[in-house]
């Protein structure tokens, strides 16, 4: 959003501030500005001159011109201009003076210096110049020739200031608007701010009563089939219309917002949609059949040229403006070919109409067809602004002596939009922004604002245009922007309740990510959408209930049509890519979550549930990752209690290298070695090994209660226990039964050894443990080992152990 300095003193007539200091308090208040264009930054010493005498010199595009530019005499200056020419007022820079454009001897950045000097040995005292040369240029001051020097009107007085007469002491700011504030997409809505930043009063425009004694309604019929998408249509109609150029005054404003002046209809549209943000449409009453206006969606394949020639094929969401026989515009977006406004027109039907946000944005972005109109129109106006809007285009047509206006105006407004009327609750702005201001202060703000406050009810009511006022936080930002953003206090967040710390999910999260990369494990993130060729790959069953996935309604493609019940799939496809880029050794960890849903289709939210994922290969053994995971349960108060039981049901794990991982009952994980088949699948490297622990049943079953035991007072005795057993015997069983058995006493045990092979007989292996006995309160005697040792024996000897001679 654009506007010019000038444009808003308008409104803000007592407005006295640089272009710096406006632009640091509008950015203060709310009302960012990106930056600012100083137009008359490198103009200097630029009069109006009358051309006496104009001679052409022999041989060349000269001319020789005495120019009044109000001085006791005249200055010779040398032009090449093809139309210059004595009798008439041009715009002088006098030596020392400076101009923008492109000129020898400067640049556009810092001005051109104009010095006293000859050309062809002729002496110049100074520059006539273009409209260029004065930084713009034809295109937004039609009445200059493109190719020659600016010439003011004859009544124009000489020595006068050149750059005021054209309206260049002037700034163009641009400001950032949010989406909420649509009412500052308009210059009176950005004055209106301004006015309230600087404590200076505001002027709106006030609309005089326009109108003959005819009535509109006997002229055209409105028909609002779809008063959702089209909430108010407002006509009028101007007779008698003369086509001409509009006043300067308004070209000066539209050019200043980079809108290019064609006539004095086109023109008053434009600043219309400017000065309210209220975008608006002429059309030839003539051409309107049946003078009746109907607002429909399009039809399914109906094609539209629009004012610019472009053929456009429509769909039944696209709201378009019709008469009695055919569409003549796209609703919110660009009217039609067939009803534009000739030189030849009479009489003008008016529109200004308020439409869905929405689906003026999605229109537009199906047609590929962005506008003006349409940008200011998707925000989601304020309906009530369309009366003023076409009111005032009518009056600014009989101002400029343009047209006739039709008494009355035809309205069609089902629901009327009503003004948000709050509690004042001073105690609570204060609450939440740490101040201490007084009510008589809030409520002076609130009036900046132009919010209106009732002392009997002490509420606060904000009007229509003020879309973003809907709760009491939105009265605390008003407050605090005037107040100022700089004044409030540093203050602690107030409540009952802490503040600013993590939950106990995250912080255990936090401890699996630093025991994982402890271990030399990296993170990695993958996507929660997969595709349902995931399970054949991980060659689940058919009747698996992990293939009981979600369908996403607008998935990004197939491969990304589900969310994911398992995550092995991204972990195996990034270990993966590692893989085939020839990286030999890779770890890596995801945190991620998995969608269970309770039945399908949906009725209910999934069971969310947080998974930490390990995989790796290379140097690395099922072995390796099984110790990472004993060192988180260690962490979680868990240690010794884990056990590993090969079920088989793992599809996805090698049959004999796979393990389920419970706490007591609770199954808490899985770990094993890639299956060969889903290896080659996914394209890993032989030995990768994985694991999975889900992390709410370890959050459940986690103790972090931890007891203080001081330094050992007493020695510690060591006894090694070496066993013959079937091979089907597991480390787990034994260990189970040795801590068991060994009571109190028992401090640690820790297998040493595995062997087999000769001389020990086939299907059976030799297993060592070391054993270290100790008391807390005294040394312990050989008899009170010796009794733990022969009850450890005979717990082993149900499992089959025979002592290695």
């Amino acid at each position: 959003m654009n506007t010019s300095m000038s444009w808003i003193k308008k409104y803000v007539p007592d407005l006295d501030v640089s272009a710096q200091e406006y632009a640091d308090a509008m950015t203060l208040s709310g009302t960012k500005v990106e930056g600012f264009e100083e137009l008359d930054k490198n103009l200097d010493k630029i009069v109006v001159g009358e051309v006496l005498s104009c001679e052409d010199v022999p041989d060349t595009h000269l001319h020789i011109c005495k120019v009044n530019v109000g001085s006791e005499e005249p200055l010779q200056i040398v032009c090449g201009a093809p139309n210059v020419k004595a009798g008439i007022k041009v715009p002088v820079v006098l030596v020392g003076g400076k101009v923008a454009g492109t000129h020898a001897g400067g640049g556009a950045e810092e001005g051109i210096v104009i010095k006293k000097g000859k050309l062809r040995g002729i002496e110049s005292e100074g520059m006539i110049c273009s409209i260029d040369e004065l930084g713009s240029n034809s295109e937004f001051y039609p009445e200059a020739d493109p190719n020659g020097i600016y010439i003011f009107p004859e009544d124009t007085e000489v020595g006068a200031d050149a750059v005021e007469l054209l309206g260049l002491h002037d700034s163009v700011i641009e400001y950032e608007i949010t989406s909420n504030r649509v009412d500052c997409y308009s210059v009176i809505g950005i004055a209106r701010e301004a006015a309230a930043t600087f404590r200076k009063e505001f002027h709106p425009p006030v609309i005089r009563e326009t109108g003959n004694d005819e009535d509109v309604h006997d002229y055209v019929s409105v028909e609002v089939q779809n008063s959702e998408l089209c909430p108010r249509f407002c006509a009028r109609v101007v007779k008698n219309v003369k086509i001409g150029p509009s006043p300067k005054w308004m070209q000066r404003c539209l050019a200043s917002n980079g809108i290019r002046p064609i006539n004095n209809i086109v023109d008053i549209t434009n600043y219309i949609m400017e000065e309210y943000g209220q975008p608006m449409h002429s059309y030839d009453y003539d051409q309107i059949a049946g003078h009746k206006i109907v607002v429909r969606t399009a039809e399914n394949g109906e094609h539209f040229i629009t004012l610019d020639g472009q053929d456009h094929e429509l769909d039944n969401r696209v709201l378009m403006i019709c008469d009695a026989e055919k569409a003549v515009g796209i609703a919110g977006i660009m009217g039609g070919e067939n009803s534009m406004i000739t030189d030849d027109v009479k009489t003008v039907l008016f529109e200004a109409a308020n439409f869905d946000g929405t689906n003026i944005r999605l229109s537009s972005k199906r047609l590929g067809h962005q506008t003006d109109a349409s940008q200011k129109f998707d925000k989601g106006l304020d309906p009530n602004t369309a009366i003023d809007a076409v009111n005032r285009a009518c009056e600014l047509m009989e101002e400029f002596g343009a047209g006739e206006a039709v008494g009355g105006c035809v309205d069609v407004y089902p629901v009327k939009r009503e003004p948000v009327t709050l509690p004042f609750e001073p105690e609570k702005i204060n609450d939440l922004l740490g101040t201490d201001i007084s009510e008589e202060e809030m409520i002076g703000y609130f009036r900046l604002a132009g919010l209106l406050y009732d002392e009997k009810d002490r509420t606060v009511t904000a009007p229509t245009f003020r879309q973003d006022i809907k709760r009491t936080c939105d009265l605390a930002e008003e407050v605090a922007r005037f107040y100022g953003y700089d004044k409030i206090p540093v203050t602690l967040p107030g409540g009952s309740g802490f503040t600013g710390h993590i939950t106990e999910e995250m912080r255990q999260a936090n401890l699996v990510r630093d025991i994982a990369e402890n271990f030399g494990f990296s993170e990695g993130y993958c996507y929660s959408f997969e595709s349902p060729k995931v399970y054949d790959k991980l060659m689940l069953a058919s009747d698996d209930p992990r293939r009981n996935a979600i369908e996403i309604r607008n998935p990004l493609g197939p491969d990304f049509s589900i969310m994911r019940t398992v995550t092995w799939n991204g972990l195996f496809a990034s270990l993966a890519v590692n893989y085939n880029k020839r990286l030999k050794n890779v770890r890596l960890y995801e945190l991620g979550n998995v969608y269970i849903p309770e039945e399908l289709p949906l009725k209910t939210l999934p069971d969310e549930r947080q998974k930490l994922t390990l995989g790796a290969y290379g140097d690395y053994d099922f072995f390796d990752l099984k110790g990472v995971l004993e060192e988180i349960f260690e962490r979680f108060g868990l240690a010794g209690k884990a056990s590993y039981e090969n079920t088989g049901k793992l599809p996805y794990m090698h049959p004999g290298r796979q393990a389920v991982i419970k706490i007591g009952d609770s199954e808490i994980g899985e770990i094993g070695e890639v299956h060969p088949s889903v290896i080659k699948a996914y394209g890993l490297g032989a030995g990768t090994v994985a694991a999975v622990l889900d992390m709410k049943v370890l959050g459940e079953q986690a103790d972090f209660n931890r007891k203080y035991t001081g330094l050992a007072r007493y020695p510690a005795v060591s006894r090694d226990l070496s066993m013959i057993v079937k091979k089907e015997v597991t480390h787990a069983e034994i260990e189970k039964v040795i801590l068991q058995r060994g009571g109190k006493i028992l401090e640690e045990v820790s297998l040493f050894d595995v062997y087999e092979g000769a001389p020990i007989l086939p299907g059976y292996k030799s297993m060592a443990y070391s054993l270290r006995f100790r008391s807390k309160e005294k040394t312990l005697e050989e008899a009170e080992v010796a009794s733990a040792m022969k009850k450890i024996l005979n717990g082993l000897s149900g499992l089959g152990a025979e002592l290695r001679s």
